[in-house]
């Protein structure tokens, strides 16, 4: 990890405590704050918690997330925008041109080990503050699942990376080496079964929303498993979280489906029963474009948007005008047609337009269908400031009940429990689709898949589910995508330049 990225990040803990800037090289040291002499309340240690969970909602200045990454991925949506080099990151993403020096594998490298570095500092100096015993164990235990979060993703995305266990030295920033995935997933592991006893079941949606609950951690540590093949012990954490009447409450948790699947994307409707972890965004946060990924709001929001759009009556949908990313493909909308979840999903313009309802400026990769769920709406338009376009309140859902359902249900089968009418697996899979009024079916690999691809469409899954059923490589073959190399991103060049860290072998490295 370079020194800049660590430097950066350490100021970066603080940097809300000031409330304005000095000229150029006026240092007063008495007014200084300092790693040594900063965490000493618990005020401190809330604040450093806090910087941990900024990493986690980090998007990058180039108007896009970790989610926009993964859709243009997949197959189902292409990159879209304003031309072919309009937001290049995800350009080179959706036709697998990306290489070490170009694409957005500096975003998610930067936003992982920020975080990291973040967490290592607060668990470092937390001990030596003075505060009330299970409040310090709980900070720990958020400390370490969002740590782990951080390293799952890592893992996924560059399979050989370096872990940092602790504060490293800057004098030895530059001989940090990697490890092996295995070692990486059980960090990971420990991490998040040392956190789960201290971290609360529910927390307060007013205040605390947001937060990471014990439910959170066990669904991350679900997934883990899951990764790793570990049916079993997967289908064990994720049962926690599902509870144990599919379809009904979970009365540990309070998890259960919302009723209405369209409920799911009305952005003020944060912190629902399906809700297992999200990612806050706010409307009040003032972004704006001196650095737009320092925004609170939702840039999902803008950059999925219609291009150019109005209303030719008042009943068309009061889209707010955006930039034409994610477009779904043709294939995708004639595959969700007539699934009820089309409309929630699918946001067609081409109707809109024939209708003589609304009209839109075709933008790059255009096919008329656009990402419905984050598409802003003038409805929801901050009040506060000027800077429209950065400011959405939709919050991100990085897990929520009908995906560990359906993961459920699929390690399950996998470790050969009985999938029949009435099996717990049959009812996980088949109630996610009574939820929008389908008729059960089979347990199968291939309707998992299918109804996986139906529910969290756009929501970011899509690229992982297909390189873990290790079927990237045939799907996406049209997009660019080449087996024994796009399963994992390329680290950084930036990260490879005078360091022990090597290129991966996908990418003409020896790692």
């Amino acid at each position: 990890m370079k020194k800049r990225y660590l430097y950066i990040a350490a100021l970066a803990v603080s940097a809300q405590l000031f409330s304005s800037c000095k000229k150029e090289l006026e240092v007063n040291s008495q007014e200084r704050i300092t790693l040594d002499n900063y965490y000493k309340t618990q005020a401190d240690a809330f604040a450093a918690l806090v910087s941990v969970y900024d990493r986690f909602g980090f998007q990058s200045g180039g108007l896009y997330d970790k989610i926009a990454i993964m859709d243009v991925a997949g197959d189902d949506q292409l990159a879209g925008g304003g031309g072919p080099s309009d937001i290049n990151d995800l350009q080179v993403m959706s036709n697998y041109t990306l290489t070490a020096q170009v694409g957005p594998q500096g975003y998610l490298w930067n936003r992982g080990y920020s975080g990291i570095y973040r967490a290592n500092v607060l668990l470092d100096k937390i001990n030596g503050i003075q505060m009330d015993a299970s409040l310090k164990a709980r900070y720990i235990a958020e400390t370490k699942a969002l740590r782990a979060i951080f390293y799952f993703d890592l893992v996924r995305f560059f399979k050989n990376i370096p872990l940092i266990e602790g504060t490293v030295d800057p004098a030895n920033l530059y001989n940090v080496t990697q490890t092996t995935p295995t070692a990486i997933y059980a960090y990971i592991e420990k991490d998040l079964n040392d956190a789960i006893p201290a971290l609360p079941n529910t927390v307060p949606a007013a205040t605390e929303g947001g937060r990471i609950t014990k439910g959170a951690a066990q669904a991350v540590l679900g997934k883990v498993l899951l990764w790793q093949k570990k049916w079993q012990p997967a289908a064990d954490q994720l049962a926690l979280v599902n509870g144990t009447a599919p379809g009904q409450t979970n009365t540990t948790y309070g998890y259960k489906l919302l009723s209405n699947y369209g409920d799911l994307f009305k952005p003020l409707n944060k912190f629902n029963t399906e809700s297992v972890l999200e990612i806050v965004h706010s409307a009040n946060s003032q972004g704006n474009w001196n650095d737009a990924g320092q925004s609170e709001g939702n840039l999902l929001c803008i950059i999925s948007g219609p291009r150019g759009y109005s209303q030719k009556v008042s009943t068309a949908p009061d889209y707010y005008s955006g930039y034409s990313f994610l477009v779904f493909t043709k294939a995708f909308f004639d595959f969700i047609h007539y699934d009820p979840r089309n409309m929630a999903t699918v946001a067609n313009l081409d109707s809109l337009k024939n209708n003589n309802l609304a009209n839109y400026t075709p933008g790059y990769n255009n096919t008329g269908f656009f990402l419905e769920k984050f598409a802003a709406r003038v409805s929801n338009k901050t009040t506060v400031g000027t800077n429209y376009d950065l400011n959405f309140p939709q919050d991100i859902y990085e897990i929520r009940l009908a995906d560990t359902y359906l993961l459920e249900a699929e390690c399950l089968m996998n470790a050969g429990a009985g999938v029949g009418v009435g099996s717990r697996a049959y009812q996980l899979l088949n109630a996610v689709r009574a939820r929008v009024g389908l008729n059960p079916v089979a347990v199968t690999q291939d309707n998992i898949e299918k109804e996986r691809r139906l529910e969290l469409a756009g929501e970011g899954h899509r690229w992982l589910d297909l390189v873990r059923w290790g079927k990237a490589a045939s799907v996406l073959q049209s997009k660019g995508f080449v087996a024994g190399r796009h399963e994992v991103f390329p680290i950084p060049q930036s990260e490879l330049n005078n360091t022990k860290i090597e290129q991966n072998k996908e990418w003409g490295g020896t790692k």
